[in-house]
């Protein structure tokens, strides 16, 4: 619809009621974004004058924002899991001590929280296209760089170049879901995190196979820079078009919003960290549970495989769910139920019942993507939603880091798996009575 004449001031015919300015979001450009508004250099869903753009502009650029959001997702656990399936192989390649080989398994959830918190102040400085790009160059420079490298240093420093570009990325997403789909949240929250299932199942399936077919660990860890390479590529455009988000003033200003001194913020960091405690337990753990039940190695392995596999169509499910329930208890209280379910049959009856405690399993972790989710939910705007998912996910992720040590010291103590289960409904707990303190609407911004 073209613009009305200057002397008649145009007047929507459908009026919004919520404030349509993101207090904290900043563009390309460097000013205030309209929520859904593609400010980095992707066309623009709200023309700049309050009317609607048009239609064909507006579609093109939801449809190739969300295509640059999930190239992402699908890089967001690659680096990670192809590294646990060749772990042994690199350790053997670059003669790992035990101790380097368990740091090497401890990195990303190290990386995540620390550089997750620096997020919200780059944001306030460059385009989240701008960060985007620079994300997956560090990952995949990082990616290259360690495979070429023999020196077990080098090795750890690229891949924490790499997990860098992760953890940015991490923080970023549910952001630009709020910017550029704040009513679409649950559904392409959970087309991302199905994306980035996807990914995590991919690596892990395929490391071993491309390492035999090319005779080397390397080509079984490398190839996926080449996907962060098109992610690169597919961002470039905006980012080049997109300026610095300076401020008028030439300095950038420190957000309002303080998750970390509310208690909607600590209770999202809590339930965040012992979802994640649990999840990385399971990954690093899982198939050893199974081996010392009686399943031979690679059964274990397709075990394991399955919550993986299974948590695909749960990503997706999850986050719209979650937008579409007033509270989020009934879900919080059927995913603690699954995963209670679980942890005891693998505790008495690992065997008879394996193939029904996976399924409880990866029904469990369905946590992952209703958190992710929640973030977008519990935030007005997206610079509450970026200082919430840096909070929630750099403080959680030093609670998932306790995660996979803990079981190991429990199992190494105990010589079974009763206490490292009885620690993990502990910690399911935890996250369920801090679900409860998340369940309900409310918002980041209005506990300032």
């Amino acid at each position: 619809m073209p613009p009305s004449p200057p002397a008649v001031p145009a007047v929507p015919k459908n009026p919004v009621t919520r404030p349509a300015v993101s207090t904290g979001a900043v563009t390309g450009k460097g000013v205030p974004a309209v929520e859904g508004v593609a400010g980095e250099g992707f066309p623009s869903a709200v023309s700049s004058a309050g009317g609607a753009a048009p239609t064909a502009s507006r579609t093109d650029g939801g449809w190739l924002v969300l295509a640059g959001m999930l190239l992402v997702a699908l890089n967001l656990r690659a680096a990670v899991t192809s590294l646990g399936a060749l772990l042994d192989e690199v350790r053997v390649g670059l003669a790992l001590s035990g101790t380097m080989a368990g740091f090497v398994t401890t990195l990303p959830t190290i990386a995540f929280a620390g550089l997750g918190a620096a997020t919200p102040w780059l944001v306030r400085r460059f385009s989240p296209a701008r960060l985007l790009v620079l994300a997956m160059l560090a990952l995949t420079v990082g990616q290259v760089l360690r495979v070429v490298t023999g020196s077990a240093v080098v090795f750890l420093v690229t891949s924490a170049l790499a997990l860098a570009g992760i953890a940015v990325a991490n923080i970023l997403l549910p952001m630009l879901v709020k910017q550029h789909f704040p009513h679409r949240t649950g559904l392409v929250t959970g087309a991302y995190t199905m994306a980035l299932t996807v990914g995590t199942t991919v690596a892990a399936a395929a490391a071993v196979p491309v390492a035999h077919a090319f005779g080397s660990w390397r080509a079984g860890l490398g190839v996926w820079a080449a996907m962060a390479a098109v992610a690169v590529l597919l961002w470039l455009p905006a980012a080049l078009r997109g300026r610095t988000a300076a401020r008028p003033n030439g300095t950038a200003t420190r957000s309002r919003v303080r998750p970390g001194r509310t208690r909607l913020g600590w209770a999202m960091a809590v339930y965040f960290g012992a979802q994640s405690l649990s999840g990385y337990a399971i990954m690093g753990w899982l198939a050893q549970l199974f081996r010392d039940s009686g399943f031979r190695p690679q059964d274990a392995g397709l075990l394991l495989a399955g919550v993986t596999a299974l948590g695909v169509p749960i990503a997706l499910l999850m986050p719209t769910l979650a937008g579409r329930l007033g509270s989020l208890r009934p879900l919080i209280f059927a995913l603690a139920t699954a995963s209670s379910l679980a942890y005891l049959g693998l505790a008495f009856a690992p065997r008879g019942g394996a193939v029904l405690w996976v399924v409880l399993l990866a029904f469990g972790q369905g946590a992952f993507p209703l958190i992710l989710a929640t973030i977008g939910l519990r935030a007005r705007t997206a610079d509450g939603t970026v200082a919430l998912s840096a909070f929630a996910q750099s403080t959680g992720y030093v609670i998932a880091a306790l995660g996979p040590l803990l079981v190991g010291i429990l199992y190494d103590a105990s010589g079974g798996w009763l206490a490292p289960i009885g620690f993990l409904l502990a910690a399911l707990a935890v996250q369920t009575g801090a679900g409860m303190l998340i369940a309900r609407p409310r918002y980041i911004e209005d506990e300032r």
